[in-house]
């Protein structure tokens, strides 16, 4: 090997990781070029609230008369929060990448049924342009007709000028390929249809990385919150060796755990990808929708009046929360601080049962839309006609959807009138959005067996990809409910030891001996402590539960059911680790 060879050469991992961090440096640079935000109103209010904090961090650290132990996490999230400040820009130019790409597969679709009917082809973009569920989509559909309408370009020419300019990739090289087609004489529809196969790969493969993505969050998050697990108990043990405040450590530390959770739930919220489950109509508000609604109320009047009763009993007003006070004592403060909870599982069990019938409904529709085009072009008749024979058919749960729409366009209830509440009274997101699309393709003149094949070639891909995410939740689930019982093990087994620590200093009166000094049992306030390990289980729940939520795309319910889960887990495991020292303590 030659002398002038390189790093990379010599070790090709490091050469690697060079590589990734000038690529993450440059991207950084160029999200401030793209940012989706001024840059006076940026620097206002992210940058320079960001800077201050990291400033009075660092004179904290430097001038407040605490242990080090103190200063270090104030340093440390003047730190993360600088870091923060300074990669704002590039979260929102991936927030608007991936606001663009993650509904691409549909908007192609759309743009595919739309392309086999009459309209003309600037008019499938306007009509695109319209549809403002599709978001940052829309807006490109827009952004391109408007280059056509007050700019007379041609479509061709507006396609590839908004190619070099959107954030995605993928989103620019589909572009930049359609106006080539359409500039060598190639029809729209027959480049849609041929491009329908390499868009759903792309898709895939988009979906399948975001996932991968998640694994690997997945595995950074258990090594950091194992790390921060260690750091609260040395926050919790140490003080008892140096005399510091032990209560003041413990939340220095605990704040520094909660900014890094923060962290992680959102760059999680960032990585996942958007594929809601649940389709929600604000004008019709569907029978599932009033029973989760009734059960969470219900359950928040009743968790509510659990805390009421607590706060009189720790108050002691009232004869009853004198009654309440004396019980309290009895009860160990995690089960305290989980039991007003328990209730909010309810609409979290209403919602689960529910989206298992939603997820029934999306495997049973693409057979239902292939079936009803078929027939619409093999009897050349209407959609009512159809569903008479087809609603004999057993489309499992969706049966009961098939009927309804059947009745009302019998009733003579306009067609997109009856498929609103079809696919209101679904709730299913996949099937509100290809529905409409097979809706207007048929009013536009589209053939009806394509659109079926089309529709349900689509939704039979986006169903393998839900399946793999089901998997990666059930996984992070685990992970979660495995770290929440380690982690809480761990805080209250750091908070035996110490107390154990300190009654054998007190029984045996070592202040008397020369070596006295060595423990220092009078630092520690046991149960503040124990209350503030409490709540970081009790926060834990809650982003836990949201970073579930977030990777599921259910509805938001299922956090509750995980959140109160996650925080029996937490405080049994707090309740078993002090009741297992004590009964090993007292032979």
């Amino acid at each position: 090997m030659s002398e002038t060879s390189t790093d990379a050469d010599v070790d090709p991992g490091l050469g690697a990781q060079r590589k990734q961090l000038r690529e993450f440096a440059s991207s950084v640079l160029d999200a401030y070029e793209r940012m989706p935000m001024d840059n006076r109103k940026y620097g206002l209010t992210v940058l320079a609230p960001s800077v201050l904090v990291f400033v009075l961090g660092i004179a904290g650290a430097i001038a407040l008369p605490v242990p080090l132990l103190v200063r270090v996490p104030v340093l440390l999230l003047g730190v993360l929060i600088l870091a923060s400040g300074l990669l704002y820009p590039r979260l929102l130019v991936e927030d608007q990448r991936r606001g663009l790409e993650n509904q691409l597969h549909l908007v192609i679709t759309h743009l595919t049924v739309l392309s086999t009917t009459n309209i003309d082809r600037v008019a499938v973009f306007r009509q695109l342009g319209r549809e403002e569920e599709y978001g940052e989509l829309a807006v490109e559909m827009r952004r391109i007709t408007e280059l056509v309408d007050t700019w007379n370009q041609s479509l061709d020419d507006a396609l590839q000028r908004r190619s070099r300019a959107v954030p995605s990739r993928e989103l620019g090289d589909f572009l930049d390929r359609l106006a080539y087609s359409l500039n060598a004489g190639q029809s729209l529809d027959d480049f849609l249809l041929g491009e329908q196969q390499t868009m759903i790969e792309k898709y895939v493969t988009v979906y399948e990385s975001a996932l991968g993505n998640l694994d690997v969050m997945k595995d950074l998050y258990l090594s950091m919150i194992l790390s921060m697990t260690f750091a609260i108990i040395n926050a919790i043990v140490l003080p008892i060796l140096t005399g510091t405040d032990a209560t003041l450590t413990i939340a220095a530390v605990i704040v520094l755990f909660v900014f890094v959770q923060l962290g992680f739930y959102f760059v999680i919220r960032t990585m996942s990808p958007y594929d809601p489950l649940w389709y929600q109509q604000d004008e019709y508000r569907t029978r599932m929708e009033r029973q989760i609604d009734i059960a969470l109320y219900g359950a928040a009047a009743l968790s509510l009046t659990f805390i009421g009763i607590l706060g009189v009993g720790t108050a002691g007003w009232t004869p009853l929360g004198q009654a309440v006070r004396g019980l309290m004592f009895d009860i160990p403060v995690p089960v305290l601080i989980a039991a007003p909870i328990t209730p909010l599982a309810v609409p979290g069990l209403v919602a689960r049962h529910h989206e298992n019938d939603i997820k029934e409904r999306d495997e049973e529709y693409p057979g239902f839309i292939r079936a009803l085009g078929a027939s619409e072009s093999a009897k050349q008749s209407t959609t009512r006609a159809v569903l008479e024979s087809l609603r004999q058919k057993d489309f499992g749960v969706l049966s009961r959807e098939i009927d309804r729409l059947y009745v009302r366009l019998n009733m003579r209830v306009a067609p997109d009138r009856s498929w609103f509440f079809f696919t209101a009274e679904a709730s299913s997101y996949l099937v509100q959005k290809f529905s409409e699309m097979y809706l207007v393709g048929r009013q536009m003149g589209g053939e009806p067996k394509q659109l079926g094949e089309l529709i349900s070639q689509n939704m039979n891909e986006v169903l393998k990809l839900r399946r793999q995410r089901d998997q990666a939740t059930v996984t992070l689930i685990g992970v979660l409910y495995g770290i929440t019982a380690a982690a809480s093990f761990a805080f209250f087994i750091g908070l035996e030891v110490v107390e154990i620590l300190a009654t054998f200093s007190t029984d045996l009166n070592l202040a008397q001996f020369e070596f006295g000094q060595i423990i220092y049992a009078g630092v520690y306030n046991i149960p503040l402590i124990e209350y503030l390990l409490s709540l970081i289980i009790l926060f834990n729940g809650v982003l836990s539960a949201l970073m579930i939520r977030m990777v599921d795309g259910g509805h938001k319910a299922n956090a509750y059911l995980h959140f109160v889960v996650l925080v029996w887990i937490g405080c049994g495991a707090a309740v078993l680790t002090s009741s297992l020292a004590g009964g090993l303590i007292s032979v």
